[in-house]
């Protein structure tokens, strides 16, 4: 992993209230056109149940490694079955009976109360491997995804380990997860700036709503890209008037976008002309995170 530190330059993250608005070509588009241009830049994708972002930065992996979280283990000579683990775990990860506890590893969250709580000292930790973090480089892109072990329900411990690898050096760009639970809040806490991508519809518009709601809750500023601008009406540029958050981009429904995507091929290789909005989308969002260069 690379060097990191709490203290770094500009953390973005690009979310949205929805899946498909684009989150992952502004992630890339901007990553590319940072690192055209020397500035040090790293992609981190924490769309770790269905990462994306490689299929268009194509780094090279040059490490893998585990990521695993604690479960609780039960020594059954120990246990006197007494349900006070039970009681207190909130996530019902253990079920007592009269001469067997049964533990759904699944559900445990790793909160190490069962183990302080039990009066006999008869539950220890193991650890659980729920998926991976990979780490490459893409050029000058220094580039970082996860994946979810299938079945697995919790992406948050992975999102985690991916932000531990944030470079106090580089313009930081975290693709999330789609929606507004828990990934999602993982990975926008503690970011300096966010983008909320979205499309002018009324599904984009509600679920937008959503997302401006964590944000403001994370305490993160916010500004929107509308994406697909021409194939809906204007009501998502009414709603950020209203509210007072800035508009950032616009990009309209074009078949040779469309097109390149389902090549991999980026929006700024594929249209160059984009290139410069990309860099002026970073000027703004260093002016929103007060951190001008």
């Amino acid at each position: 992993m690379w060097n990191c530190d709490d203290e770094g330059d500009v953390i973005i993250c690009i979310g949205s209230g929805k899946g498909g608005t684009g989150k992952t070509t502004i992630s890339t588009s901007l990553a590319l056109a940072l690192s055209k241009h020397d500035i040090p830049v790293q992609l981190i994708d924490c769309d770790v149940e269905e990462p994306n972002a490689n299929l268009f930065l194509k780094a090279s992996i040059h490490t893998k490694q585990p990521v695993k979280v604690m479960v609780p283990k039960i020594d059954e000579e120990l246990c006197t079955h007494c349900n006070k683990c039970a009681e207190f775990c909130r996530f019902n990860s253990l079920v007592i009976y009269p001469d067997k506890t049964l533990i759904f590893p699944e559900m445990c969250h790793s909160c190490y109360g069962c183990i302080r709580i039990c009066p006999v000292d008869a539950i220890k930790p193991e650890s659980r491997e729920i998926g991976r973090i990979e780490v490459g480089d893409a050029g000058k892109i220094q580039f970082a995804d996860g994946l979810l072990n299938i079945g697995e329900a919790r992406a948050t411990p992975i999102i985690s380990e991916l932000k531990s690898s944030i470079s106090p050096t580089h313009t930081t760009i975290l693709d999330a997860p789609p929606g507004t639970s828990c990934p999602f809040v993982e990975t926008a806490r503690k970011s300096d700036v966010c983008i909320l991508v979205t499309e002018p519809t009324p599904f984009g518009l509600n679920d937008l709503k959503l997302a401006v709601e964590v944000t403001e809750i994370l305490g993160v500023p916010r500004g929107v890209i509308i994406n697909c601008c021409d194939v809906g009406d204007d009501r998502v540029e009414r709603y950020c008037e209203d509210e007072g958050i800035e508009l950032l981009m616009k990009i309209p429904h074009e078949r040779s976008i469309a097109e390149a995507y389902s090549k991999g091929i980026n929006l700024v290789e594929a249209m160059p002309q984009y290139m410069k909005l990309f860099l002026e989308l970073n000027d703004k969002l260093r002016r929103m995170a007060g951190r001008q260069r």
